[in-house]
């Protein structure tokens, strides 16, 4: 029950830190580089899709550019997750030091690697997360139902992983940081779900990179007093 609360308040203050400007301005900031990749993309596969004749019957080469255009957009909505956390990460520690000014005032200024080592690791769960998302999708018609478990578990997962280390990394070395996220592997993997069904919410779905970076902070640091792990040092 206690792990349940803390849960549960953590997951308030991280909803409560989208009042903080330096949050709404990364939120702002990730809503346009996302949309700007997707809009890349919807503009390839519309080109692609008009520029294709498949068929000699007109009416039925309308009716394959538009069930691939229904195709795109919900191949967009199903990688949202991978690609809005990876833009994200690159940005997202604007969030973490406003959690930190906000309610750990006596904590040093973080430690942890610059932004171009962060670049690679991006990339990398971008690749990952998007493979291994494009493996369920024959679930979809294999076995419908299964669907939706497999899915928000695999994000689940994935999420979790990704967030918690963009935030112990900047305070802890990376071994402290993991032998952390295993102690409490089974709550992060919650944590992960909740996340990877607010990134498939409309609307909400814009707000949650923010939400789950703030989250994170505070899940972070309690575990951390818990387990008394040091800081790393400085880069």
């Amino acid at each position: 029950m206690k792990a349940a609360r803390h849960m549960i308040g953590a997951f308030y203050k991280g909803f409560e830190q989208l009042s903080d400007p330096k949050t709404r301005k990364v939120i702002w900031s990730s809503i346009a580089w996302s949309v700007l990749i997707f809009a890349a993309l919807w503009g390839l596969a519309w080109t692609a899709i008009a520029s294709s004749a498949l068929f000699s019957l007109h009416w039925l080469d309308v009716l394959v550019d538009a069930l691939g255009m229904l195709a795109t957009l919900a191949l967009t909505w199903f990688l949202f997750p991978a690609v809005v956390t990876a833009v994200g990460s690159l940005m997202l520690e604007s969030v973490a030091d406003a959690v930190e000014e906000r309610h750990y005032p006596a904590l040093d200024k973080p430690s942890g690697p610059p932004l171009s080592q962060l670049i690679m690791p991006a990339l990398k769960f971008t690749a990952v997360s998007v493979g291994l998302n494009l493996l369920t999708l024959p679930f979809i018609v294999a076995a419908p139902p299964l669907f939706p478990f497999i899915y928000y578990a695999l994000n689940g997962y994935l999420l979790s992983r990704e967030y918690f280390e963009l935030v112990a990394f900047r305070r802890i070395p990376p071994k402290a940081a993991r032998a952390l996220r295993l102690e409490h592997s089974k709550k992060l993997f919650a944590a992960g779900v909740i996340i990877a069904f607010l990134l498939t919410v409309p609307i909400v779905n814009l707000l949650a990179p923010a939400v789950a970076t703030a989250t994170f902070v505070h899940l972070f640091e309690r575990w951390r007093a818990q387990s008394g792990a040091t800081a790393t040092p400085r880069f």
